[in-house]
């Protein structure tokens, strides 16, 4: 008998994930793009400069570890986007049973999420080559006493057949690959099984947990990810083949037949890379070390913190008025929340304040690299730049703040200079992304540097220009997993 169940067991409510972030921040809006996007399109993702990823909240496919976006999906989607040579933008799908949907919708143009090839998914979408086999295993509780059992008992304690699931109940997704499978399972065993669907926002970590703890007896997931979160649960067993070798691949809109042409181009050379090998060993088979990270407090996805210093920089970005998630992207960018960081340049401590910087905001040279004084001293420092900017730019609090990010890595001075040739070069010098951040790029060229509205001289220009974007784009991932 096949029961589905829309509103599980009262434990979800303690196991249920983060909510999707929202955002309400003037800094944080991104530039209007007045332009249609058409996903799925590889000409489109190449002339927005952006390849928009939909994925799950999970310690194989994505998830934030001291600031720093991680994940099997993500670094293999993160290798394509370099590829392309465009901007991964990661959206995440709470709800794994509406991860195909939102792709059809139109939010993304690739799906990655360990999602299976099936029949029935590929009447609606097509799949990359695929870059995973594996097999479905069950997952069962092993003996209570199994210390003091030979191997041979234990054996028996367990289901090794799947002959022996009749009459027992098994709970997995509803709308999943799993599921699907059992319901083929019942009629290659003659039986029936009691297949519980779940609601898809629940991860297959909570699952396990149940399991561990015996409020639910059997599950279903691939044998990849079992294996991987089996290090949180010495007590599961997840050695039962329930399925053949299956393939786990991404998905693409139906009509992205180009797309789909230069990604399994790209993934068939990827694969026989060591590059490769290093990322699928990095979360399957040296799983203890990822898992460790995986359930660490500074596990975003598990509700944890960016750093050591949340508070504090909540505190100080509170008195700049802006998100404090961009606080803390700047603070990771500048020293990955080291305080004992030192530039080659003498710069010190979580923001890398120069001492100069630091004696002019009230902070000398001993307190430097205590936390509290030294963002209290980098963020008066870019608070005067923001301030600076609005004020230059018809309090564009959106546009300041990306000014302000640039000038704080650069120098005010070679900003404004990146502002004056943008305006002689007819681009928009009040707007930095394509206009003045293009310039600040041309800065490190002699054409520019020694035009004569240039008052700073040369500059590396990729560094700031690089610098907002990598900021933005940290912002981005925190965002995913934190309301604003």
């Amino acid at each position: 008998m096949i029961k589905h169940i829309l509103i599980f067991i009262s434990c979800i409510a303690i196991l249920a994930n983060c909510q999707p972030a929202s955002s309400s921040s003037t800094v944080n809006q991104p530039d209007v793009d007045s332009t249609q996007v058409k996903v799925g399109y590889l000409d489109s993702i190449l002339a927005r400069k952006k390849l928009i990823a939909l994925t799950d909240n999970s310690a194989t496919s994505y998830f934030i570890y001291r600031g720093q976006p991680m994940g099997y999906e993500y670094e293999l989607l993160s290798l394509l986007a370099n590829y392309l040579n465009v901007d991964l933008e990661v959206k995440v799908i709470h709800d794994e049973d509406h991860i195909l949907d939102s792709l059809e919708a139109g939010i993304g143009d690739i799906a990655a999420a360990n999602l299976t090839i099936t029949n029935d998914r590929r009447e609606r979408v097509l799949f990359t080559l695929p870059h995973i086999k594996t097999k479905q295993v069950l997952i069962q509780r092993m003996p209570e006493n199994r210390y003091n059992l030979t191997y041979e008992q234990i054996e028996r304690a367990l289901v090794r057949e799947p002959l022996d699931l009749a009459g027992k109940k098994v709970y997995v997704p509803l709308n999943s690959s799993f599921y699907e499978r059992l319901v083929n399972l019942q009629s290659e065993i003659g039986d029936s099984i009691e297949i519980i669907g779940l609601p898809g926002e629940i991860q297959i970590d909570s699952i396990m947990s149940m399991i561990s703890r015996g409020v639910i007896d059997y599950s279903v997931t691939d044998e990849n990810v079992a294996r991987f979160y089996r290090a949180f649960y010495p007590n599961l067993d997840v050695k039962t083949p329930i399925s053949f070798s299956q393939q786990i691949a991404w998905a693409l809109p139906a009509h992205a037949d180009k797309l789909k042409d230069t990604i399994d181009f790209w993934m068939s050379d990827k694969k026989s890379k060591s590059q490769y090998a290093y990322i699928y060993n990095k979360y399957f088979k040296w799983a203890k070390q990822t898992s460790s990270k995986a359930k660490s407090e500074y596990n975003l996805a598990e509700g944890g913190r960016i750093s050591p210093y949340d508070n504090v920089i909540k505190l100080y970005a509170k008195k700049m008025d802006w998100p404090w998630p961009l606080l803390a992207s700047l603070i990771h960018q500048e020293s990955q929340f080291d305080p004992d960081a030192v530039s080659w340049t003498g710069a010190k401590g979580l923001m890398q304040i120069l001492p100069e910087t630091a004696e002019r905001f009230g902070v000398d040279s001993t307190q430097i690299t205590e936390p509290e004084k030294n963002i209290m001293a980098g963020t008066m420092y870019l608070k005067w730049l923001y301030d600076y900017w609005l004020e230059n730019l018809d309090n564009d609090s959106i546009q300041s703040a990306k000014f302000a990010l640039a000038s704080y890595n650069a120098g005010l001075g070679h900003v404004k200079d990146a502002q004056r040739l943008a305006e002689k070069y007819e681009l928009n010098s009040k707007v930095w992304n394509d206009n003045v951040a293009e310039m600040i790029l041309n800065k490190s060229k002699p054409t520019y540097y020694n035009d004569e509205v240039v008052l700073h001289g040369y500059c590396r220009g990729s560094e700031p220009y690089s610098y907002v974007k990598k900021i933005y784009a940290l912002y981005d991932h925190y965002q995913n997993f934190l309301e604003d």
